[in-house]
């Protein structure tokens, strides 16, 4: 296979296989990924498993039409893709090994050598010119063994990527579920751990101008790479990529499987979009665990066990908790029938994981269920899906006028609407100012486009940003204009009374308001509104100015030993003196919200 012009694809499909790694069931079987760059210079890029050896060297043989090879760029050391180097060294003898540092001591002990006198070591930044290819060398550690490193071929832009964008599955055989499920189970077993680590490399790869990814196991990709770079994204920062909820449940007798399938019918009811549900004793573990990555809202239902909990929602909780499960809503329901101890034990065994937000409501099960039961599995259906039942005009309380309760010295995001388009942006001025009536004043920068549609239009919709709303949110919604982009192209917009967006996540509440009165602040305009229309869609503790200081703002990256740093979005301007009519490209915020480096 032909990746580009001057690369070939050598690798090899193994149907054999049952178990990867000797726990993971891969039905389409392997890939194991090895590329040559042929160019003045020859480079091969990995090895394959020890039982497709001698196939991978034909292949290679059939590449080389005759050549040799200069190289064997080492990136990744597992058994899978190094087993063969020893093979390849004995074959070529003229060739040279190129890795990191600490590749070469795992050599050592899978092969008994470091080749300390046919070796080049590579680290961070070093390259090597083929020709017209110059390979630039990037550190990947625990990514997910200390070892690793990638490949950016500038000329192709090739990023080999070592395990990084693998998947589960054959290269020969068609997947059905196309690239998402497999690579998501294949992230989520193999790398999910070392998310911190993943997203340090995707900062990198940021920075080069990729037209290809060749992973190691699975298709090469190519074309619009944004949608597994956004993938990886999500995965490695533990956010929510499927709105819904997932339930994870042993049962004995049955009693506690008939408690979780009323409470799935119950979120169905109350609006969920997606409602997973697996036996953990009878479902694939991996897939399992994938999906508690996978959705926002997980319920862990099992008995109480010797004293303990149930076998297989031990080993669950073990797959979550040693991959750095985090940023989720957790609820437990537990069935025992003298002394139930299974929501304490679920509950300690979570404690060290970051992020969590546990349920109100837990579910007791006293041997089967009851009243008191199922009208627990009522209000626990009722608080997993408060979001829901807002966002949906047949069941929102569309007057909760708690709904100001969520107003503070917050940030939020304003929408408005002049005819076709939506707009929306970032405010931090949002105040009741009366309460009979009900009047909120907000203010908004006037060289904001959403500040010229609300004076047009006379409507807005306040969203109450919550402390779950990521960095993202704000690049969205405060670092371009609407004037330039349509802010909610790529979402399908939920709407209140008055045809405005309100924002389906990361918001505890919002607010409709009718503008009364506008009053003229030179830089700012401020908007004095009735309410039209409130709903609080959930508990959360709402964004304030100081917990986006503090933990959602990313910390400035920069080598500028003078300058001074945008307190809201990062931006750093460089220089000894701040002018004092400075006005961040970014926020568009003035001088007063630069703080110096350092």
């Amino acid at each position: 296979m032909t990746v580009t012009k001057d690369i070939r694809y050598i690798g090899v499909n193994d149907h054999q296989i049952d178990l990867f790694e000797g726990q993971y069931d891969v039905p389409l079987g392997m890939a194991y990924n090895s590329y040559v760059i042929l160019d003045r210079k020859i480079a091969v890029m990995d090895t394959v498993d020890q039982n497709f050896g001698a196939q991978w060297l034909t292949n290679l043989a059939a590449a080389l039409c005759g050549r040799k090879p200069d190289y064997l760029i080492v990136q990744h050391m597992e058994p899978d893709h190094s087993a063969n180097i020893q093979t390849f060294m004995e074959t070529y003898p003229n060739a040279t090994l190129v890795s990191s540092a600490k590749a070469f001591p795992m050599m050592k002990n899978f092969f008994g050598t470091e080749f300390e006198d046919r070796r080049i070591v590579v680290k961070e930044g070093d390259t090597l010119e083929l020709g017209e290819h110059v390979l630039h060398f990037v550190q990947a550690p625990m990514v997910h063994w200390p070892e690793v490193i990638m490949t950016y071929d500038a000329k192709d832009k090739v990023l080999f990527s070592a395990d990084g964008f693998g998947k589960f599955g054959a290269n020969d055989v068609e997947d059905p579920e196309g690239w998402d499920c497999e690579a998501r189970r294949y992230y989520i077993g193999i790398v999910g751990k070392y998310g911190a680590q993943v997203q340090a490399v995707l900062k990198k790869a940021a920075k080069l101008d990729i037209a290809v990814i060749a992973p190691l196991h699975g298709p090469v990709l190519s074309g619009d790479l944004s949608h597994y770079l956004k993938q990886y994204n999500t995965w490695s920062s533990y956010s929510t990529e499927s709105d819904g909820i997932f339930i994870a449940y042993t049962s004995v007798y049955g009693h506690t499987k008939k408690a979780v399938e009323l409470l799935a019918v119950k979120l169905k009811q109350k609006g969920c979009p997606k409602v997973t549900v697996s036996d953990l004793a009878r479902e694939d573990m991996a897939e399992c665990v994938e999906d508690a990555f996978r959705y926002g809202r997980i319920v862990l239902a099992t008995t109480t066990y010797n004293a303990e909990i149930f076998p297989f929602m031990r080993e669950f909780i073990h797959h979550l908790t040693e991959r750095n499960f985090q940023n989720k809503t957790v609820a437990l329901m537990e069935n025992g029938s003298w002394a139930p101890l299974a929501a304490k034990v679920m509950r300690s065994m979570l404690e060290g994981c970051k992020n969590l937000t546990f349920a109100e409501t837990t579910v007791h099960i006293k041997s089967a269920l009851s009243e008191e039961s199922e009208a627990q599995i009522e209000a626990l259906a009722e608080e997993l899906c408060k979001d829901y039942l807002a966002q949906h005009d047949e069941t929102a309380n569309k007057s909760d006028l708690t709904a100001l309760f969520k107003i503070g010295y917050g940030l939020y995001v304003v929408t408005a609407k002049d005819g076709a388009k939506d707009n929306g942006c970032i405010v931090n001025t949002v105040t009741q100012v009366t309460n009979t009536p009900n009047r909120i004043a907000v203010c908004i920068n006037k060289a904001n486009y959403t500040h010229e549609l609300v004076k047009k239009t006379g409507m807005m919709n306040v969203n109450c940003l919550s402390v779950e709303a990521p960095f993202k949110v704000f690049q969205h919604f405060g670092f371009q204009s609407g004037r330039d982009v349509d802010k909610f192209a790529d979402c399908t917009p939920m709407r209140s009374d008055n045809g405005l967006v309100f924002l389906p996540k990361y918001i505890n509440a919002f607010m409709s308001l009718k503008v009364e009165q506008y009053v003229d602040l030179d830089t700012h305009g401020m908007f004095i509104c009735t309410v039209t229309e409130a709903r609080v869609l959930s508990d959360k503790e709402t964004m304030t100015y100081t917990y986006y200081q503090s933990n959602v703002k990313p910390k400035p990256e920069t080598d500028v030993k003078k300058g001074w740093v945008c307190k809201v979005c990062g931006y750093v301007y460089e220089g000894e003196e701040l002018p004092e009519d400075i006005v961040c490209p970014l926020c568009k915020h003035g001088a007063a919200d630069f703080e110096p480096l350092g």
